[in-house]
């Protein structure tokens, strides 16, 4: 696809250009599953695209002429930064980002896109501690979300540690809980079922961690778990 170079940062420009290869059935679609206000209805793989492009030039512009006002501005917006080179420049301006995030799509689309992360888990892991600890649910989610990059023999006990840590009542943090805790199941069966025994989770996200765990149909022992459910 051509990316017309007016959009790279003036903000007009890319709202008309963003409106002009929409998908009305999947903004429709995006509208019935996140819950969150002007949803213009573009692709994610579009956004990559254009994400790229506007970080190979003055992404700095971009990002200040932001408006913040479409869902798509706000996805653009944090794929820009995953595509930086320079991790210290990216998470200077991820932590500006963060306070934009409004729903759970433009919170895992780009944590989870954020790679540069896997060469930087010891400096990142500190900023997650942060984020674990704000009051804002969907920053919390930053936090918990970003914790997918260290299911892994070096970090799995701590993952199990701030997780025990999480003190929340919103549904969004409490869903990227049990969504966490079902892959490590995945990839860590006895450990976390050791986990498990001994969590601080509230009886709402423990279960619906086993429940995301039996509908996986990478783990076979679907019996046992479901005898762990708290009544």
């Amino acid at each position: 696809m051509n990316i017309p170079n007016s959009i790279l940062t003036d903000n007009k420009e890319l709202i008309k250009y963003l409106c002009s290869i929409k998908d009305e059935e999947y903004r429709k679609f995006n509208e019935k599953i996140i819950k969150t206000n002007n949803i213009i209805g573009v692709r994610i793989p579009i956004l990559k695209k254009i994400a790229k492009e506007i970080s190979k030039n003055d992404y700095l512009t971009f990002i200040k002429n932001n408006k913040h006002k479409y869902y798509e501005e706000i996805m653009l917006y944090g794929l820009v930064i995953t595509y930086l080179k320079d991790y210290n420049e990216s998470i200077k301006l991820f932590d500006i980002y963060i306070n934009y995030i409004d729903s759970w799509a433009t919170c895992d689309s780009i944590v989870l896109n954020y790679k540069i992360i896997t060469k930087n888990l010891d400096d990142y892991l500190i900023k997650v501690k942060q984020y674990l600890k704000n009051n804002r649910p969907f920053i919390k989610r930053v936090g918990v979300v970003s914790l997918f990059y260290y299911l892994n023999d070096d970090y799995i006990d701590e993952v199990f540690n701030m997780v025990n840590s999480i003190r929340t009542s919103e549904y969004y943090v409490k869903m990227a809980i049990a969504w966490l805790i079902s892959i490590c199941l995945v990839k860590y069966y006895d450990k976390t079922l050791n986990f498990l025994k001994t969590c601080n989770l509230d009886d709402w996200t423990y279960n619906k961690t086993l429940q995301k765990a039996i509908e996986s149909y990478k783990i076979k022992n679907k019996d046992y778990l479901r005898k762990l459910k708290r009544i």
